[in-house]
């Protein structure tokens, strides 16, 4: 009976065709002899990559100093993610649940992240005297938006179907640890939120992975970048970190994931107030990513699309102004999104830039065994490196 119906449905939608072709018109795309965009991309893709010259990278800009290149670098950043959303006049940080755990509480608070959006978020905060060392856990994409911030704490407080998901997600991508539980045991602030769309910012009609790049291209015709709104949220929200009493304002870091990656060496980039940061797999650069030879393309989509800049500077270009602090990059063979090939050539621009400055020692960048992923091991990896930068601690 519903395949009827679907069938009856597309039959009125395509009146002059008969009801049996009108299911078939459903399922198959109609094509036409001529075309100019194959599997997502113009034909004439390697051209418009060709014409990429990225003029204010280090090195390619006419600007010398290395200080002058980042403020002129971060300028044009900003600049390219459009209007930025208007301030609140406070955060107003509200407790609204806690829950004590092994070394350390974990909060849900609430708290003032702009003038448009008051949202919801994990604090967790290690037992003893502080002030201590700080992190922004950074939630990654998966084309999974119910959960966001749950991605990276494990939730309380809230239904069993979010905490089930959420356990789901860490046992598929994080060995089964929740990244912000585990830097709490040993001695981190951890502070999660979810991004536009994720979560509880998410849309009233429920969770839709198509509906994503929709509203993205709505926030464009309102002069805004919903990508960027993401990136301008991290921002504020290490801001709002460096506000609280529990934590050392000088010595706040920054980790996540696949999207989460994106958004911690974006944030590393343009928050003075991030002293480290670990990313892992999402680093490439454009050349290879967007490729008919390695088969590949965007499918973050809008998630991370800011408009114009990559007529300015590519992905490892922006990355680098975050040098000269300490910065962790992980990527894996085994991760289908991003080619090795794209990996080792960002890994080199950045390292180039890194030597530049005679900070060479500070940037890490590492090609692990691995699929898309930040299990156990990587995780160890970032304490290790998170706790010299920020504690001062080698073992």
């Amino acid at each position: 009976m519903k395949k009827g119906l679907i069938c009856m449905a597309a039959a009125v939608a395509l009146a002059s065709l008969p009801a049996a072709d009108a299911c078939a018109q459903k399922k198959k795309a109609q094509k036409r002899e001529n075309y100019e965009f194959s599997h997502e991309m113009p034909r004439y893709v390697e051209q418009l990559k060709k014409e990429l010259t990225y003029p204010m990278a280090w090195g390619n800009s006419p600007i010398k100093d290395f200080d002058e290149w980042k403020k002129a670098a971060r300028a044009k950043v900003f600049e390219c993610m459009m209007t930025p959303p208007r301030r609140a006049e406070s955060f107003d940080m509200k407790v609204i649940g806690e829950e004590k755990r092994d070394g350390y509480t974990a909060r849900r608070i609430e708290f003032n992240i702009s003038a448009y959006s008051r949202v919801v978020a994990y604090l967790l905060v290690p037992d003893g005297k502080g002030p201590f060392p700080a992190i922004n856990a950074l939630h990654d994409h998966g084309a999974h938006l119910y959960i966001g911030k749950e991605k990276m704490v494990r939730p309380f407080d809230v239904d069993s179907a979010v905490v089930n998901d959420a356990d789901r997600w860490a046992a598929n991508l994080y060995d089964g640890q929740y990244v912000g539980d585990y830097l709490a045991q040993h001695g981190y602030v951890v502070l999660s939120v979810d991004a536009p769309m994720w979560g509880e910012r998410g849309r009233e009609e429920g969770v839709s992975r198509d509906k994503y790049d929709i509203i993205a291209g709505n926030m464009m015709m309102l002069g805004r970048d919903l990508s960027a709104f993401m990136t301008y949220d991290d921002i504020t929200s290490t801001d709002f970190l460096a506000t609280l009493p529990e934590v050392d304002k000088e010595r706040i870091g920054c980790i996540g994931c696949s999207m989460g990656a994106y958004r911690a060496w974006m944030l590393s980039a343009l928050s003075d107030k991030i002293k480290a940061g670990v990313a892992a797999c999402w680093m490439v650069t454009t050349d290879v990513q967007l490729s008919n030879k390695y088969g590949r393309k965007e499918n973050g989509g809008f998630a991370n699309c800011i408009p114009g800049l990559r007529q300015y500077l590519d992905y490892p270009h922006i990355a680098s102004l975050a040098c000269p602090k300490p910065m962790l990059f992980i990527n894996g063979t085994k991760d289908k999104l991003f080619p090795i090939d794209g990996v080792k050539q960002a890994f080199d621009i950045m390292h180039g830039v890194w030597k530049s400055q005679g900070a060479d020692d500070k940037l890490v960048t590492e090609i692990w065994e691995v699929p898309h992923s930040c299990g156990k091991g990587i995780q160890e990896k970032a304490l290790l490196f998170l706790d010299k930068a920020l504690k001062g601690e080698t073992k």
